[in-house]
């Protein structure tokens, strides 16, 4: 199973948007679970407001490690969306993590909370990319000033961060409304263009952290220019300083994204 965990301690910065919005896609094309981790329940709220039961929802407020192990023979992929704090809860989804996705708004509290995530991700020797989310519209195909200033000091940090970026529209907002993803809400909008993107980049970074990809050179989906085939935005020791632990992990019968599902039915 590849387990996706959008994990960042400061509030408000996008995790139970991004999680409802990729799973919604994800969704539509493997056997996907998600998993709210949060006290809040936001997560638990869209779901509700879907009807469907459509991914399928666990409450992982008391941990999140059991449910992974419960599930992974049954699920492609699960979704986790964890409280902005560092709690043992956190702790717990991080180490049970394939990759953790970082929301970050671009202001001065954002960007220094991403900092302790990272170290939590790294300590457990889990690959992590930072996403710039609700961030100013693009001019002319270009991003606003203030975005690449803000890239450009996490990227001095060692950090890889997606290519793209979320930006501040009211489509996210709507959709969740509704109890849809942005891509079920309006197919055709630049919303769901992002999301599109986003999704694309995790899947194959997954895959690099597999070691499908295993030439050198790679870069998986974007999330860094400086990335490894086993590591989405490592060279070495940034995100997973074991460089050998996709190789391992691609062994038979551990990859989870590599079981067999129906041509024509690849949900559950």
């Amino acid at each position: 199973m590849n387990v996706i965990v959008f994990a960042s301690r400061k509030g408000g910065s996008g995790k139970s948007m991004l999680t409802a919005h990729v799973s919604a896609l994800a969704s539509k094309r493997a056997c996907c679970l998600l998993i709210d981790a949060d006290p809040q329940g936001s997560l638990t709220l869209w779901h509700k407001l879907r009807g469907s039961g459509d991914p399928a929802l666990r409450s992982g407020t008391r941990g999140v490690g059991e449910i992974i192990k419960a599930a992974k023979r049954e699920r492609e992929w699960a979704f986790v969306d964890t409280p902005p704090n560092m709690s043992a809860v956190v702790a717990d989804a991080i180490r049970a993590a394939t990759l953790v996705i970082i929301p970050a708004r671009l202001a001065v509290f954002d960007l220094a909370a991403i900092r302790e995530t990272i170290e939590l991700a790294r300590a457990n020797r889990v690959p992590y990319a930072v996403v710039i989310n609700a961030a100013p519209a693009r001019r002319d195909h270009t991003e606003a000033p203030f975005v690449t200033e803000s890239r450009e000091v996490i990227s001095r940090l060692d950090i890889p961060v997606w290519g793209g970026q979320i930006t501040n529209r009211a489509d996210y907002g709507y959709a969740l409304g509704a109890g849809k993803g942005v891509t079920e809400f309006d197919p055709r909008s630049q919303a769901a263009a992002e999301i599109s993107s986003l999704w694309s980049a995790i899947d194959r970074s997954v895959k690099a952290i597999h070691g499908l990809y295993l030439h050198p050179g790679y870069s998986p989906g974007g999330f860094t220019e400086r990335s490894s085939p086993t590591d989405p935005g490592c060279s070495g020791c940034r995100g997973c300083p074991d460089r050998d632990r996709g190789r391992r992990r691609a062994s038979p019968g551990r990859a989870g994204n590599r079981r067999a599902t129906n041509k024509n039915s690849p949900g559950c």
